[in-house]
């Protein structure tokens, strides 16, 4: 399901079509380091994931982590979307992009879509972002889109920088 689209990308609910790309990115260095080691290693573990994450996270709340595709080529270059944990009062913006597409605004350009899409279907009034301290990209990231520093928290075992971003009502 597509769930919106800007200049040069669709964001789209994850299918278990796209094992291939997940195993990929899930096992990409920067992304075991900086979010975790999810423990994904074949096409079965990648099931899995979509499964019992962002499909379960699509019936349950209505959003979850999306597929980022270029439009033009509809290359799988990434995932943006909403993370509802138990741990956090509020759901976070959750994104992680294949190296190789870093540092042309992909991630900027699908966390702004992703964003208005919570305030203008889920009606979302708070919206969190977590990331760990030393994340500098990830930091600049949230800050650029409108996502304040409010402290930090310790989460699955380590201290991380808790952000706010909190939409203006018209």
């Amino acid at each position: 399901m597509m769930v919106c689209e800007t200049e040069r990308l669709i964001i789209r609910h994850f299918e278990l079509s796209d094992v291939e790309y997940v195993l990929k990115q899930l096992n990409e260095e920067s992304f075991i380091r900086y979010i975790a080691d999810k423990q994904v290693r074949s096409v079965m573990d990648a099931e899995n994931y979509l499964k019992n994450g962002p499909i379960a996270s699509y019936q349950m709340h209505g959003f979850g982590l999306n597929m980022v595709l270029l439009k033009e080529s509809g290359t799988a270059i990434g995932m943006c979307g909403l993370v509802k944990r138990e741990e956090l009062e509020h759901p976070d913006l959750g994104y992680a992009f294949l190296p190789e597409f870093w540092g042309q605004g992909y991630a900027a350009e699908a966390a702004n879509a992703i964003l208005d899409d919570a305030i203008g279907t889920h009606h979302l009034a708070v919206i969190l972002g977590v990331t760990l301290p030393n994340n500098r990209p990830s930091n600049q990231l949230l800050t650029k889109v409108g996502f304040g520093l409010s402290g930090q928290i310790e989460l699955y075992g380590a201290q991380n920088n808790l952000y706010q971003y909190q939409p203006q009502r018209s």
